[in-house]
């Protein structure tokens, strides 16, 4: 039963390969192929073939287990299935003769029998006898397989007869057909199937082919099959047709000629070579190794094929070349790299043509090599050629091989270089001869387009020569210079008409008539006409021009770096030491202390730095200063060190002080942390007084490796940290050093910690502070123009040149002192020197004792500039102008020199002020004595000066409730700061097109209850009858350099936003007179026995505050009723004869005039520019009409009476508003005045609307750039998280909410907690959401970058231009990702919570819309100073309006979202009847941002903290 459960076995056939065998002399000297043909049927395998098997053997092989002592080989067994399916194992043997390699006969074996008759055997019997797999097996059996020959035994099934049908080796084919004749007929007799294999095909000889097939014709069954063992052809063929005649049940196989059988083995072979040589082609890198590619390929079906086909070594081959290939063609692909680089490179060395146009090639070769820049062009390599060198694989050294060049590619490239210099030369030639015939052209303008210049240069031989590109470039080159120069004489002819725009209210907008008239004026000049084809240009320069008068800082200077104020404060910080003030005095008693012990606080080495440098400069640890020796004991902390200075503090060793360095932020805040652990440690243990008094010093190290932007940064926080700590702060000296302390800073600090040591012991007396230090008795303000041809040093060599100049207080960078006899006493003179732009602040509200005037005798910019400033001084105050030229023969040489000199000269003489001279070719009017009458001058004037200026103040208090000056704690006399350099980068905002004064007029049945900011926000105005007689009150307007606090307004709501079109569609049209304004008093700052305004004039004022205009309310108990420290008496009807008469009548002097009324020169110079546009109508008209417009409303500016947004300006600079012309007076009276019609009813006061107010503290947070506020971890910074957190958490649903400003009071209280304490809690303020609003929107305004970054708004406006809405989103999440990685957290974090705040617009009111018409300037601020701005307001609100509505699309990859209908969500109007009167827009641009209104009047409205 199991027997038959088994599978049959496959039939098994014996199959005796049989041919011509013997010796060399039977057989010749090779074989007939039989050991080929079993090889290639057995293993068929091209890597298995082995085209050499021999039969001469030694004994010691024969006698082997392979061979065992027999002539036959056993091949092993092939598997193999029929085309039926049925399988059948064959074994093969190969019957042959083995000659022995000594004697050359056979070797003898068991069967003595000849091979004939052996060949026929149908039994063979070996045992224990193995497989022959090759020749090399023979000896080494254990290397290969070894398989044994079954049962040691086999029945021979049938034959195959090989016949060789190549031309053989020495032997004869007829030989060999009788040789198989004798075989066939021995193996006929044992019956057994017989196939003849005619073998060699491949070599065959037609005839013996022939012979053979003739020779199997005569035998019955007998076929022939026609073979090729190497490659592969009717092998398998012949053996399976010998199987079929053995077992007849099996299909008879076809029996295919070899020409026809070789043709499909060979278009199999080729099918895989090309498959695997597309394999082979995938490998790109010619450094691949043959092991790593087949090992990656060895189980793909097309490298086995071609592997089983053509074998390893053809494979391998095959690799190789192609690996070669990929190799010539790197080398090929780089020599075309370096051949194409060597024109840059020959530019670089062989630039000259005159030096190498007779060279030979090889001659530049040599000149090259000598040149510098050679290593950095070519390299020479130590083998050669370069190509065989492992700089092929240097693909990062782009320089090219030196040998390379002796290649005739390289010479013909030098060949071209050479024609290529020689061309370019002609062409530059050409060129400059164009340009020199295009400047010939006179009738060339700026701005003409090169279509109308062609037809006048179309002959000319250049023109020809040179390309069109070439002719377009140079004609854009020679438009560049005319354009630029053009612009530069239009920019110096703005200058030259001074008095057109330094007429200016500075806190009001020009009106269009004004804008008229600059253009009269300026139409008459043909540098006007000239920039006539770019007008727009020309327009842009105006408005440019007009924006720096309203705005002056250094930083907006038209002049750029030549700007006054920056030479100034560059050359007084190189010649000037900054020196302790009163220094002898402080230490005279210096001999008590000859030992001075100090620590040294540093990181990163430091500390240990100073401490060399400082033992550098001494000798044996004694230290020389200020004339005394000093012994120093000197210990450096590292930041790596585990003791703090308190565990270093010993009785042997007790400091008296330590020096803290630093040249970094991390340096400064690790001092600072030890500077608060070592005080907060000392208050802990109190070991005695001195610790506790410990001084400390603050050292900027110098920045040697980068010069740099860092250096201003750590400048000022090092100094916001002094001022924390109340230390000294020692800076970086001015100027250039080596190292990274300077001397006058060791020795700067070593005298801080004197001082403190004796204050301490008490070893002097008291010093006087700083401040009574820095007292002058003199302020003298010397202005020069920006931009004049002369050298700051030469107008300052008269006072740099005293010994007795030294500096000023610190902080003062434009200003120093002046130690001179005069008169009797010795006095101190105070030097501020600064631009005529910055001056103007000064001229208006500090106390200034004298004016040196200086101007350039060569420039009439300079002169005009001059004039418009001095027809504003007033003419108490002394004046001296200078005059400079290069020598005094430029008076006689000069006509336009000369005629400047005689004009400063006459208006010095018609103003009685001084005159002088300096020339820059001469030492001896460079001496301070130039100015010594002046200053005696002003000394004699100084009471009268200082009297007019208090009664000025006072008047301005009493009439205007404006802030005036404090008195000062010096009898009489006035301090005051003038602005630091440093405050100038936030100036207020420039002219605004709904100006501070102009007011929105409603209708007549509803009188003006609302105004608006630039944000669409409508905020409630009371109206307050004002006297009709208060026309003699100075409603003077201040100027925008001492600005004042905000007045905040309350109940604050969202005005329709087409209202803001209406107000720029109508300024200026109908001007209503409009009441002056005060805000009420809260109940506290009502004191009624104050009844004087003190001066205010010590409080520095940031300059981002403005001052306002107030009004006198009316109170029924005729209460004197003090508005920001100032003062005004309402007295219901009296004070037309009032209180201002007797304030006037108490000074018993006359009212100061201004020089402009002084000077024929002046007066007639501005009256000529009224005249140009009002010729119409007499001077006298001129002024009555302006005296009576003025009645009943408060004037633009008495400083300024040329311009105010109620048309003052019509009475021209003929208008004698200061004056005590009697003749003006009468024509005063004889004017009816217009008065304003008084309601009997009392009315709500009213509130004022004021600009925006700034931060006036210093901030180590607040302001910085935001990348220092923000960590990897933590990527959004800390006050902006807690802001929207409470924001979020409290009220976001509040309504208007980010539109209605919040309290500016708590706004300010909110940001100076959080600089105290990061940690502070915005809930346990009490602060409103609207606060907390405001001052999250002020932290982004006070970055020093925008959000959006500058870069990226052209991109922003070009896109949002894009009419399909997904292509238009899709673009601006492309740009947004451009964002700097902190900027782009920030912006999304920003714009995420904004679209939590549109999400509520059903209750706060806030759409998208809304919210981006608040939040638009704030994140981008643009450049409103462009005046094609004003054409893209409204995109700019748009985009931000996107980023809000779509943003889960551009920051979470949500789905675009359609848009809220934003007419739902408008909130209820307060007032629907409220109506706008038209008004002319102005052509002018926005201010720089938003105008913010508070809510309620600050507790500190000075901002002193």
């Amino acid at each position: 039963m199991m027997a038959k459960n088994k599978e049959p076995r496959p039939p098994s056939y014996a199959v005796s390969v049989v041919g011509l065998s013997g010796t060399e002399k039977d057989k010749g000297n090779c074989g007939v192929g039989k050991s080929c043909l079993c090889n290639r049927f057995v293993r068929s395998k091209a890597d298995e073939y082995y085209p050499e098997h021999t039969s001469v053997l030694s004994t010691i092989d024969f006698g082997g287990r392979v061979v065992n002592n027999d002539h036959f080989l056993y091949w092993g067994d092939v598997t193999q299935s029929g085309e039926d399916g049925i399988e059948c194992r064959i074994h093969v043997i190969e019957q042959t003769e083995f000659i022995d390699d000594q004697t050359f006969l056979p070797h003898r074996s068991t069967n003595l029998q000849p091979y004939i008759k052996r060949a026929a055997a149908s039994k063979l019997q070996s045992a224990e006898k193995l497989m022959y797999i090759c020749t090399d097996q023979l000896g080494l059996e254990q290397d290969f397989e070894q398989k044994q020959m079954p049962e040691g035994k086999l029945n021979i099934d049938g034959f195959l007869l090989c016949i060789d049908v190549s031309q053989g080796c020495n032997r004869k084919f007829d030989d060999q057909l009788k040789f198989v004749n004798n075989l066939y007929i021995q193996l006929s007799k044992s019956k057994k199937p017989i196939i003849i294999a005619a073998t060699k095909c491949d070599e065959c000889v037609d005839h013996y082919l022939r012979e053979v097939q003739a020779f199997a014709s005569n035998k019955k069954n007998l076929v022939v099959v026609e073979t090729s063992a190497r490659f592969n052809v009717n092998v398998e063929t012949c053996f399976t047709a010998l199987v079929q005649m053995m077992d007849k049940t099996r299909g008879k196989p076809k029996i295919i000629p070899y020409l026809d059988a070789y043709k499909t083995q060979r278009q199999l072979v080729v099918t895989a070579t090309d498959k695997f040589e597309k394999l082979v082609q995938t490998v790109r890198d010619y450094h691949a190794t043959w092991k790593t590619v087949s090992n990656k390929l060895k189980n793909h079906p097309d490298y086995e094929e071609y592997i089983n086909l053509e074998g390893t070594k053809k494979a391998k081959n095959t690799f190789s070349k192609h690996i070669e290939q990929l190799k010539q063609e790197h080398i090929r692909k780089r020599k075309e790299e370096y051949i194409n680089a060597l024109p840059r490179a020959l530019n670089t060395l062989l630039s000259n043509l005159e030096e190498i146009e007779l060279l030979s090639w090889s001659e530049a070769l040599k000149v090259m090599e000598k040149r510098p820049d050679f290593q950095s062009c070519f390299v020479v390599l130590e083998k050669t050629p370069w190509d065989e060198t492992d700089h092929i694989d240097k693909v990062n050294d782009r320089r090219i091989p030196f040998d390379l060049l002796n290649t005739l590619e390289a010479e013909k490239v030098y060949q071209n270089h050479v024609q290529h210099l020689i061309s370019e030369k002609r062409r530059v030639e050409m060129k400059e001869k164009f340009k020199k015939t295009l400047e010939k052209i006179q009738f060339i303008s700026p701005g003409q387009p090169w279509e109308e210049v062609i037809c006048f240069v179309v002959e000319d031989e250049a023109f020809k020569y040179i390309t069109d590109a070439d002719s377009k470039e140079v004609y854009a080159r020679h438009q560049r210079e005319i354009v630029e120069k053009a612009k530069e004489e239009f920019q110096e002819m703005l200058f030259e008409h001074s008095e057109l725009f330094y007429d200016l209210d500075l806190n009001a907008t020009p009106s269009t008539d004004k804008m008229s008239e600059i253009h009269a004026v300026l139409s008459e000049e043909p540098r006007y006409k000239a920039l006539q084809k770019l007008a727009p240009d020309r327009e842009s320069l105006l408005l440019k021009h007009i924006g720096f008068v309203y705005h002056p800082t250094k930083e907006t200077c038209l002049s750029g770096q030549n700007c006054m104020d920056i030479k100034v404060e560059e050359l007084l910080a190189n010649s000037l030491l900054q020196q302790d003030h009163g220094r002898s005095n402080l230490y005279h008693d210096s001999a008590n202390i000859d030992k001075i012990n100090l620590f040294i606080l540093g990181k990163d080495g430091l500390a240990q730095e100073l401490a060399n440098e400082i033992r550098t400069q001494s000798t044996d640890d004694e230290y020389a200063l200020d004339g005394k020796i000093y012994e120093l004991d000197l210990r450096p902390v590292d930041a790596k060190s585990p003791y703090l200075l308190t565990q270093l503090w010993t009785s042997a060793f007790k400091p008296h002080g330590c020096f803290c360095v630093f040249n970094s932020i991390e340096s400064l805040t690790f001092i600072g942390e030890c500077i608060a652990k070592i005080r907060a440690e000392a208050s802990q243990i109190r070991r005695d007084r001195y610790m506790a008094n410990l001084s400390f010093t603050l050292i900027l190290a110098n920045q040697r490796d980068s010069v740099s932007k860092n250096l201003p940064i750590l400048r000022h926080q090092g100094q916001q940290l002094a001022n924390k700590l109340q230390c000294p702060f020692v800076d970086v000296p001015a100027g250039t050093y080596p190292r990274k302390f300077n001397e006058a800073q060791i020795k700067q600090a070593l005298r801080g910690v004197l001082e403190a040591v004796k204050h301490n012991f008490d070893v002097v007396s008291p010093v006087p502070t700083i401040k009574d230090l820095s007292e002058a008795d003199l302020r003298i303000v010397m202005c020069a123009m920006c931009g004049d041809p002369f050298s700051v040093d030469l107008i300052l060599s008269p006072f740099l040149d005293s010994h007795s100049c030294s500096a000023a207080q610190a902080g003062q960078n434009n200003s120093l002192m002046l130690d001179k006899i005069i008169g009797e006493k010795r006095r101190r003179i105070q030097i501020t020197i600064l631009s005529y732009h910055s001056s103007i602040g000064v001229r208006k509200d500090e106390l200034v004792h004298g004016y040196i005037l200086v101007y350039s005798a060569k420039r009439k910019a300079s002169m005009g500039m001059l004039r418009a400033f001095l027809s504003e001084v007033q003419d108490t105050i002394p004046v001296q102008l200078v005059a400079v030229t290069d020598s005094q023969a430029d008076f006689f040489e000069n006509e336009a020199i000369k005629e400047l000199m005689t004009e400063g000269e006459h208006i010095a003489t018609e103003i009685t002020a001084k005159f002088t001279a300096l020339y820059s070719l001469s030492q001896y009017h460079r001496q301070t004595e130039v100015f010594t009458l002046f200053f005696s001058d002003v000394l004699e004037k100084k009471n009268m000066i200082e009297s007019s200026y208090m009664s000025d103040s006072t008047r301005e208090s009493t009439h205007t409730s404006e802030d005036v000056f404090p008195r000062s704690p010096r009898g009489g006399s006035l301090d005051y700061n003038y602005p630091d350099s440093e405050d100038d980068a936030e100036g207020p905002p420039p002219y605004s097109p709904i100006g501070d004064d102009v007011r929105l007029l409603p209708a007549p049945s509803d009188r003006s209850k609302y105004r608006l900011d630039l944000e669409g926000n409508e905020y409630p105005i009371h109206s307050t009858p004002i006297n009709c007689h208060d026309h003699e009150r100075n409603h003077k307007v201040p100027p925008p350099i001492k600005p004042k606090p905000l007045v905040p307004r309350t109940n604050v709501k969202k005005l329709d936003p087409n209202l803001l079109k209406t107000i720029e569609a109508g300024i200026g049209k109908n001007p209503r007179k409009q009441p002056s304004r005060v805000p009420a008093a809260p109940p506290e700052d009502t004191d009624q026995s104050d009844n004087y305004a003190e001066p205010i004039d010590t409080i520095y004022k940031h300059k981002g505050f403005a001052d306002d205009i107030y009004a006198v309310p009316e109170d029924s108990q005729n209460r004197i009723i003090k508005v920001r420290n100032s003062v005004v008496i309402n007295t219901q009807g009296e004070e037309e004869n009032g209180f201002s008469d007797r304030v006037s009548k108490s000074h018993g002097e006359r009212r100061p005039s201004k020089y402009k009324y002084k000077s024929k020169t002046l007066f007639s110079k501005a009256k000529s520019y009224y005249r140009r546009t009002h010729s119409d109508a007499s001077d006298d008209e001129a002024f009555t009409t302006s005296k009576g417009k003025r009645k009943g409303r408060h004037r633009g500016s008495e400083e300024d009476p040329l311009l105010s947004p109620v048309e003052t300006w019509k009475g021209g600079i003929d208008n004698p508003a200061i004056t005590s012309d009697q003749e003006l007076d009468e024509k005063k009276m004889k004017k009816k005045p217009h008065k304003v019609k008084e309601d009997k009813k009392p009315k709500k006061k009213t509130k004022t609307f004021n600009p925006p107010i700034r931060r006036n503290w210093e901030s180590n947070y607040f302001g910085m750039p935001l990348q220092d506020l923000v960590t990897p971890e933590k990527p959004i910074p800390l006050f902006v998280e807690k802001c929207v957190q409470f924001i979020e958490d409290t009220g976001l649903c509040t309504e208007g909410l980010y539109r209605v400003s919040g309290n500016k009071t708590d706004q300010d209280n909110i940001q100076k907690q959080f600089d105290q304490d990061h940690n502070i809690s915005l809930e346990s303020m009490g602060v409103t959401v609207n606060a907390v609003a405001g001052a999250l929107k002020a932290f982004f305004a006070d970055l020093p970058d925008p959000l959006v970054p500058y870069s990226l708004h052209q991109e922003l406006l070009e896109t949002s231009k894009i009419m399909d809405k997904t292509e238009r989103l899709h673009e601006l999440k492309e740009i947004v990702k451009k964002f700097h990685p902190v900027n782009y957290d920030v912006f999304r974090y920003i714009i995420t919570h904004l679209n939590r705040v549109s999400q509520q617009y059903k209750t706060n009111y806030m759409t998208a819309d809304n919210l981006s018409i608040c939040f638009w300037p704030t994140l981008m601020r643009p450049d409103f100073e462009n005046r094609e701005f004003l054409s893209t307001t409204k995109i700019h609100q748009s985009v931000i309006e996107t980023f809000i509505q779509q943003c889960q699309f551009f920051f979470y990859n949500g789905e675009i979202v359609e848009a809220p209908n934003p007419v739902a969500c408008q909130p209820p109007p307060s007032n629907p009847v409220q109506m706008v009167e038209p008004m002319v827009p102005l052509q002018l641009p926005p201010p720089l941002q938003p105008q913010l209104i508070q809510s309620q009047l600050p507790a500190d409205p000075l901002g002193i903290i």
